[in-house]
């Protein structure tokens, strides 16, 4: 019996695996593009963009644009790909670095003196907030790296991250745009955040700003964020005053959105009722704790195994979004990890679910791996190999559990990025 369950298992791991894999390939660039792309138009065309998806889409964009091409994106390192016409350059995430800030600032100047005959197409995906930040004059980019971190580890939401981050960059809140007027602005976006809010994919560099020094000031005193001397007085001053949404920049711009954690969901929809599985959606924007999700999750997969929810068994829990994790330990695991850990000892000892948790970039957190998977068998497995999970959960060390159980989903950068996928299989 136990070599049947065993199999049972095995079946059900490589069902949620193929259910992450469908979900990822139909948010590539390569898949998804270019039935997007505008006309082509009288003058130039010059292409920019930032975030992990960056080169994926710069790629497709040279294989289907049908003119003259020029221009360069920057993306994270490792997630770069071989292009002819368009520069691809690899900088620092989820913390900007010198290379992110060259590459910004070399964006500025490509973009600048074109006129009204010329498009600029702005590829933005998640993670561009870090790959594109050009610190204002006056602020050093250790200011806003401290910042960062500290915003990062504090449980913050990704909405409050990126105000600030809108507000504390000169490509930021809509002045990407602005530099680039009075050329025509195309943005196409792959959003990775909760709700696709165009102001808070990247931060907003090519959209009117809804941020402004006031609510990052607000938003950096309730996190207790400390903030350095020269970020400080730049907040306080008239220089972070952030451009007019009624601008004619942003009027003549069009913004596009090509794929989202929605997508991902209703491409391992379809791919569970290929399979005689019933899928149901929880939401593509859930936020809060990871820990805390995940146990909220486990008592909804609970329910409906026990038979005293409305969804019926056999079935497929799908969610996305994006959690988040204050840290307060020094372990290794990125969010993912730690929902699926706060899932596993939820359900431990339970048979018939069994939950996959990866980031569809394929880096959870600033670890290896893309997430992990998880069933009612994975806490005692810990337990034997000498762990204590629940020790380490609240160490923030979940990474190193699904290492030891040899649960960790590994997969490399993907080429795309639509936040958090989630998936509960309940038999």
């Amino acid at each position: 019996m136990d070599v049947e369950r065993e199999a049972e298992a095995a079946r059900d791991r490589d069902l949620l695996q193929t259910c992450f894999d469908r979900a990822v390939t139909a948010c590539r660039p390569s898949e998804i593009l270019a039935p997007h792309l505008p006309a082509r138009p009288p003058g130039r065309t010059v292409a920019i963009g930032a975030g992990k998806a960056a080169a994926s889409m710069a790629a497709a964009l040279e294989r289907h644009w049908p003119g003259p091409l020029d221009g360069m994106v920057v993306t994270r390192h490792g997630h770069g790909q071989r292009c002819k016409r368009l520069r691809v350059v690899e900088a620092g995430h989820p913390n900007p670095d010198e290379a992110g800030q060259r590459v910004a600032a070399e964006m500025l100047s490509l973009i600048g003196g074109l006129c009204e005959r010329d498009l600029v197409l702005c590829l933005l995906s998640g993670g561009g907030s870090s790959l594109l930040m050009l610190p204002p004059p006056g602020v050093s980019l250790g200011a806003v790296k401290a910042v960062n971190s500290a915003l990062l580890a504090s449980g913050a939401p990704i909405e409050d991250m990126n105000r600030v981050r809108s507000v504390v960059s000169r490509l930021g809140g809509g002045r990407l745009c602005m530099a680039a007027w009075p050329a025509r602005m195309v943005t196409l976006a792959i959003s990775d955040v909760p709700g696709d809010t165009p102001t808070t994919i990247a931060s907003g560099p090519t959209v009117a700003p809804e941020s402004d020094a006031m609510i990052a000031r607000g938003i950096l005193k309730r996190y207790d964020v400390a903030v350095p001397a020269d970020l400080d007085r730049f907040l306080a001053s008239s220089e972070a005053a952030m451009p007019a949404p009624g601008h004619p920049a942003f009027s003549a711009s069009a913004y596009r959105l090509i794929a989202s954690g929605r997508t991902a969901l209703e491409a391992a929809a379809t791919h569970a009722r290929s399979l005689g599985l019933e899928p149901f959606l929880l939401g593509d924007a859930v936020e809060g704790e990871a820990r805390e999700v995940g146990r909220a999750m486990a008592g909804i997969a609970k329910a409906v195994q026990s038979g005293t929810s409305s969804f019926r068994r056999p079935c497929l829990l799908l969610s996305g979004g994006e959690t988040s994790v204050t840290v307060r330990g020094k372990g290794r695991g990125g969010r993912n990890a730690e929902f699926l850990l706060g899932f596993a000892l939820a359900i431990e000892g339970s048979s018939g679910i069994t939950a996959i948790a990866c980031d569809t970039d394929g880096i959870d957190g600033s670890e290896d791996n893309a997430g992990a998977i998880a069933d009612g068998a994975t806490v005692r497995k810990a337990r034997e190999l000498g762990l204590d999970p629940r020790a380490r959960l609240a160490s923030n060390d979940a990474y190193s559990v699904f290492e030891a159980t040899g649960e960790l989903v590994v997969t490399g950068p993907t080429l795309t990025n639509v936040n958090d996928f989630r998936a509960i299989l309940v038999r």
